[in-house]
């Protein structure tokens, strides 16, 4: 089928042509006209639906944009904060499953902005392209219809002209050749009249002769071009115009399909997307996270023992040590020796007295507690300070980094020198480097403790052990008379049980007669520092790294060691700080495990 032949009969074309006079040539003209105004009409329908298309396609972009944009805000909304408490929660496998299922979110709303990329750039550009195209070419054919229209119309009108100018040549004729016959008839008529009234007669046959060859010519002539303009012409344009609307059709439908396509690619990543969240939730396990619950708060300490019974009945004035909860628990098995300088520890269930309060004031003005972490159980601690270590680890990577790339900048202005001064670098080096060996040894000093936690140290130690600045807010008198009272509790908080009895008079504990000894203690063994202590507290004494000193009473529990260097110098050193070496054969020695 061809609209150059379906739309324009050329069975009634060749009939009107055949049987029918010029008078009614308007008919076909006009119904030519007709079509070209139908076939406008239709192709910008045409083209109306396709830029319809175009806009449904460009709000379904938006839409997948959207969509995609509030996924990301919603995945980015419940990711977990850096360097927060959530982000240490993530540890168990609910909270790892959630946070891979918010990735899977993430990927899963950048397949939809896929999705708005392929159709604009396959679709709503491609379209728009083709519209342009499309009326660029159909304005074209248009007006190649309307300028062979205008030309028919051109012959059509010299074709008029000639038939009227014959036409009235030919009744000028009639009335000519009439007046001489009348004029050859009548005798009054002198013989030049008739003669004059015949050349005009003649005259007027001959333009009607002329008029009648001209009006042929034309005719020819308009017949020729109205062939060609209905039987070659319009049929070619009207054929032009149908490819024209049948490419939009195909373009449309094939634009349909990779609508459909842009989808389809994608459904098997949103499928795994989808698959990641399903597997992430299959890798829940109850039983390690209640594990890990076990691991974040382990104390480490053993369930407390029984309580001895004390008996008031018999008359006896207690002291503060005597009274005291601590010192009347020996794990429920045997009574404390009256001279036994070894301590039981408090439970966070029994009740703290002033100086437990007191220490923990004193612990949040001064930051939160000890350096060593040594208020916390020993797994706790363990914890604490291997996240310390890794901290200083990285912060001296950081500094290393800037160190490196400082250094290739100099070298730089070394062999560029017009690109900066090297002299200016060297500070910022030596500043580099100070902080670095100030790291480090902070490192080393925390990776010490965290040795000692973790058993890597020959030494025995407990899980508290004070700073040397932990003296400075206490007076000598007030060591003298609490220091045999001081209990190490889960917390790392000392202890105290106060007397009942408001009146009662503290008596002189051990520790006073440790340091009023007029003989000096007998050695127990030796000891290495394995740092430097600056004792400048009173009852401590310093001690430089890799000296040899003398073990006279060893570590009771409260974290400090008492050593002698001579007869003259002795005293309380960090039991961290010394690697202990003890005489088995010596009396009181202990061996520690």
């Amino acid at each position: 089928m061809s609209w150059g032949t379906e739309l324009w009969a050329l069975e009634d074309y060749e009939y009107w042509l055949c049987g029918t006079t010029l008078d009614t040539w308007s008919v076909p003209g006009q119904f030519i006209q007709d079509q070209f105004d139908n076939l406008e009409k239709h192709t910008q329908w045409g083209i109306d639906v396709l830029e319809k298309y175009i806009k449904f396609v460009k709000e379904r972009t938006e839409i997948e944009i959207s969509y995609a944009k509030q996924l990301r805000n919603l995945s980015k909304k419940y990711q977990p904060k850096k360097n927060s408490k959530e982000e240490e929660e993530y540890k168990y496998t609910s909270c790892k499953a959630f946070l891979a299922t918010l990735n899977e979110m993430n990927d899963y709303a950048g397949q939809h902005e896929v999705v708005s990329e392929n159709m604009t750039s396959q679709i709503t550009a491609e379209l728009t392209r083709f519209v342009q195209e499309l009326k660029q070419e159909r304005k074209s054919h248009f007006h190649d219809g309307r300028k062979a229209q205008q030309n028919i119309e051109t012959f059509w009108k010299q074709l008029e002209a000639s038939k009227r100018r014959f036409e009235r040549d030919c009744k000028e004729a009639d009335r000519a050749q009439q007046y001489f016959e009348k004029m050859d008839a009548d005798i009054n008529v002198t013989k030049a009249d008739v003669e004059k009234a015949r050349q005009q007669a003649q005259t007027r046959h001959q333009m009607a002769e002329d008029s009648k060859g001209e009006y042929s010519s034309i005719l020819q002539k308009f017949n020729h071009e109205q062939r060609e303009h209905y039987h070659t012409h319009i049929p070619n344009i009207f054929q032009k115009i149908q490819e024209m609307e049948e490419r939009r059709i195909v373009r449309i439908g094939e634009c349909m399909k990779t609508y459909a396509e842009v989808d389809r690619q994608v459904i098997p990543i949103i499928g795994k997307c989808l698959d990641g969240i399903t597997k992430a939730a299959e890798s829940i396990d109850q039983k390690n996270d209640s594990q890990l619950v076990i691991e974040a708060f382990k104390s480490g300490f053993e369930p407390p023992g029984d309580i001895d019974f004390e008996d008031f009945t018999q008359p006896m004035k207690r002291t503060v040590s005597e009274s005291s909860l601590s010192n009347s628990r020996w794990d429920g098995k045997s009574e404390p020796k009256p001279g036994s300088k070894s301590k039981g520890k408090l439970w966070p269930f029994i009740k703290k007295n002033k100086i437990t309060l007191n220490t923990q004031v004193w612990n949040l003005i001064e930051g939160g507690g000890p350096e060593d972490f040594s208020n916390l159980p020993p797994e706790q601690r363990r914890k604490k300070l291997q996240q310390k270590v890794d901290e200083l680890n990285k912060d001296i990577q950081k500094e290393m980094d800037q160190r490196d790339a400082l250094t290739k900048m100099k070298d730089v202005y070394i062999k560029n020198p017009q690109m900066g001064d090297a002299a200016s670098v060297d500070h910022k080096l030596a500043e580099l480097g100070q902080n670095m060996e100030k790291l480090r040894l902070e490192a080393q000093k925390f990776e010490g403790w965290l040795a000692e936690v973790e058993g890597r140290l020959p030494v025995r130690t407990e899980q508290t052990r004070r700073q040397s600045g932990m003296y400075d807010t206490q007076n000598t008198s007030a060591v003298s008379n609490c220091a045999q009272d001081r209990e190490s509790s889960p917390d790392g908080s000392y202890t105290e049980e106060q007397s009942q009895e408001s009146e009662m008079k503290v008596p002189v504990t051990e520790f006073d007669d440790e340091f009023d000894d007029e003989e000096p203690l007998p050695t127990i063994g030796t000891c290495k520092a394995l740092y430097t202590f600056e004792g400048q507290n009173e009852g401590t004494i310093s001690v430089t790294e890799g000296e040899m000193l003398y073990v006279i009473e060893e570590d009771k529990g409260d974290g400090w060691t008492r050593i002698r260097r001579n007869e003259d110098e002795e005293g309380y050193v960090p039991t961290s700080y010394v690697e202990v070496y003890l005489d088995k054969n010596a009396k009181g020695a202990m061996t520690y495990i």
